[in-house]
């Protein structure tokens, strides 16, 4: 395998990194547990364990026959690469999480599978194939997030708190928020340095509470934004 070669697998890794990162920053819009960094790791991952199982192995064949190896040698690309579908299992059930009888965090589960499958596509020089499939999940999370049926007087936002030092704190706001009868989608923690960290809560607000209210109760900085 010659430099040139394996320039061209790089260029194939980078490119399942692109559409790993297109598919994790839906994600990270939404502030789910596996945003850009995570996608983009398993897309190129996979590509690099794809271009591994289809093209590491060949030199074997090439030096059993230059040694006039006389048994019979047996290729299956397909072994190395299966294990990216049980590997990819256990990352993914580390994202789904059950809170009051809700499951949260499927589709970031089911995204991270897909991904993978993305980033093997790419890997085994199946471009269209892989390209195509991340403009087409990119797509239907987005379409498939809108709920059509959410009442008008229901809003959908982002909560970010910024410098907690009180311990604890993360399940103290969400017990103050659902007195105030604020549905919490989706919460995720920033660890800034040993004792400070930062918050980030998808809520829905009723017609009956305000932004302000929200700001009020909080006693780090806080803001509230439209969740994308």
């Amino acid at each position: 395998m010659n430099g040139a070669e394996q320039l061209w697998y790089i260029f194939r890794i980078l490119i399942a990194g692109i559409c790993g990162i297109l598919v994790g920053l839906e994600r990270k819009n939404r502030s789910k547990e596996a945003g850009i960094k995570t996608h983009f790791v398993v897309a190129s991952g996979a590509a690099l364990i794809m271009i591994v199982s289809k093209y590491a192995f060949f030199d074997v064949a090439d030096i059993a026959k230059a040694m006039n190896f006389a048994g019979e040698i047996r290729l299956d690309p397909s072994r190395v690469a299966s294990t990216i579908a049980s590997g990819i299992g256990f990352l993914g059930a580390g994202m789904i999480f059950v809170h009051k009888n809700t499951v949260t965090g499927l589709t970031t589960a089911a995204g991270i599978w897909a991904t993978s499958g993305i980033g093997m596509a790419i890997g085994a020089g199946m471009y269209t194939v892989g390209i195509g499939a991340t403009l087409l999940i990119f797509i239907a999370q987005i379409l498939m997030h809108i709920d059509f049926h959410r009442s008008k007087n229901a809003r959908l936002k982002t909560l970010s708190i910024k410098g907690v030092t009180e311990p604890g704190y993360r399940k103290s706001i969400m017990a103050q928020l659902e007195e105030m009868n604020i549905q919490i989608y989706n919460t995720s923690v920033e660890q800034v340095d040993e004792q400070t960290r930062n918050y980030v809560l998808t809520i829905e607000l009723p017609a009956t509470v305000d932004e302000d209210d929200i700001i009020t109760m909080v006693k780090y900085k806080s803001s509230i934004k439209p969740c994308l």
